[in-house]
């Protein structure tokens, strides 16, 4: 496996994925993999808003992509939620599953043909390297971590990547409606 940033996330891209198929074609195993989608979608995004991000926006030039991933981001994390605490048989669940495919879908291809690819273009292969060592742990940290439990904290650096204004005098549910409100 490559140390490369940009590899390390579209390999999490694909066992995403791969687990949406798996969820769509064997209902049975929901229950037990419910919980491993949310918590690599949670981790996931957790480390490309904490660590990638930010070295999109400021050394790849990705402004305008940082900021519509991040909404995409904060709009899946609400659906994820739903999906968590849903009933794996039911028809709501079939219904939120088939929302969080699309978003996701939409958002991992937008994600590398835009930003992913200009990072892979714009910074040195060492650079990616240093900055696929952050990613891998930042994630590892937030493994653990369930939807819309971020802190404050890291709901302001969403907010910051977002290119939300006055989020400073916002409190984290004014920055989670903020987050997923705007395109």
């Amino acid at each position: 496996m490559s140390g490369d940033v940009v590899d390390l996330i579209m390999d999490d891209h694909r066992e995403v994925e791969r687990l949406f198929g798996e969820l769509r074609e064997h209902p049975d195993k929901r229950p037990l993999l419910t919980p491993v989608l949310s918590a690599l979608l949670v981790a996931h995004s957790r480390a490309e808003e904490a660590e990638v991000y930010p070295v999109a926006k400021d050394e790849a030039g990705e402004r305008e992509d940082v900021a519509h991933a991040q909404h995409e981001h904060a709009k899946a994390e609400h659906t994820l939620k739903q999906l968590v605490e849903a009933d794996p048989q039911s028809p709501q669940y079939d219904q939120l599953l088939r929302e969080l495919e699309e978003a996701i879908t939409h958002h991992i291809e937008e994600e590398e043909s835009t930003m992913l690819s200009q990072m892979r273009e714009r910074l040195s292969d060492d650079r990616r390297a240093e900055l696929g060592q952050v990613f891998a742990d930042s994630r590892a940290r937030h493994l653990g971590d369930r939807p819309e439990q971020a802190t404050k904290e890291e709901v302001q650096l969403q907010a910051r990547n977002a290119g939300l204004q006055g989020a400073s005098s916002m409190d984290k549910e004014e920055l989670l409606q903020q987050l997923q409100s705007t395109p």
